[in-house]
């Protein structure tokens, strides 16, 4: 099993930046990418951010040169960095990762509990 914990979420103005942190813990070595997703009231939940254990990242082009994926693994943990963040950036996120292999009937996905970021004046 892999729990996620974030944190780093609240309230920021329009222009601001928020950084948030995804803390994993029990059978960390069989994450093989984390990233991050977030949904809006009333909308369907989206990838933001993917990040593998090899450092390869991914971002859907509406957050590119915007929001920036790092991780630390030493502390098994993932960070979001979100610079100019806009009113239409509110939203619950969640730290996602995944694991394990298809084949061997051992694939996860694991969720952290998300973080409200709402950015507002």
């Amino acid at each position: 099993q892999v729990q996620l914990v974030e944190s780093g979420g609240g309230l920021v103005q329009p222009g601001g930046s928020l950084r948030l942190s995804c803390a994993a813990s029990g059978r960390t070595s069989s994450i093989n990418a984390m990233g991050w997703y977030r949904q809006a009231p009333g909308k369907e939940r989206e990838l933001v951010a993917a990040i593998t254990s090899g450092g390869s990242t991914n971002y859907p082009d509406s957050v590119k040169g915007r929001f920036t994926i790092s991780r630390d693994n030493a502390k098994n943990t993932v960070y979001l960095q979100m610079n100019s963040l806009k009113p239409e950036h509110t939203a619950v996120y969640y730290c996602n990762a995944k694991g394990g292999s298809n084949w061997s009937g051992n694939a996860f996905d694991a969720w952290g509990q998300g973080t409200l970021v709402t950015v507002s004046s």
